[in-house]
């Protein structure tokens, strides 16, 4: 069997999971919805830039995060089953993933924000650092500008 891509993996679980785009979510934002956002990005990111109000649960503790009895559970998520959830992260493409495992983890409200932060960015929506000031558009987009290496390019790839 052909191993597949992080990419490969996006697109096969795409068609089963919910997204939105930001404007969607600035919609039900200001229409006053009871949402839980949840940041799926490592801390390092969330604490640089998030969208306020939402719950940092990296991606690599998510499963444990969602159920009880583990020191990571995360009350508020694990209790959270029957409420609606966006999952955000850099480009929307681990949401993708992390929103598949919570729906077969019994979350019946899961969505993922299509283009994540960085669309919500583009769409000029605001953000805020770990101490609740809001960045600005400019250190959002310093922060989101790709920083791929020509190493991690892979085997073969021309720069």
């Amino acid at each position: 069997m052909k191993p597949h891509r992080f990419s490969d993996l996006v697109v096969f679980t795409r068609p089963g999971v919910r997204e939105l785009f930001p404007w969607d979510l600035r919609e039900e934002l200001d229409a006053g919805r009871d949402l839980l956002l949840v940041d799926i990005r490592e801390p390092y990111e969330y604490t640089a830039m998030h969208i306020a109000g939402s719950l940092n649960v990296p991606r690599g503790i998510l499963e444990l995060a969602c159920d009880w009895g583990y020191e990571e559970t995360v009350p508020g998520l694990a209790a959270a089953r029957e409420q609606e959830i966006v999952l955000a992260c850099r480009s929307g493409n681990r949401t993708i993933l992390a929103a598949e495992v919570m729906q077969k983890m019994g979350y019946r409200s899961v969505r993922s924000l299509q283009t994540g932060l960085r669309g919500w960015n583009d769409y000029e929506q605001p953000l805020v650092d770990n101490d609740q000031r809001e960045v600005t558009l400019d250190a959002a987009d310093a922060y989101f500008a790709p920083r791929i290496e020509t190493a991690q390019l892979g085997p073969g790839s021309n720069p």
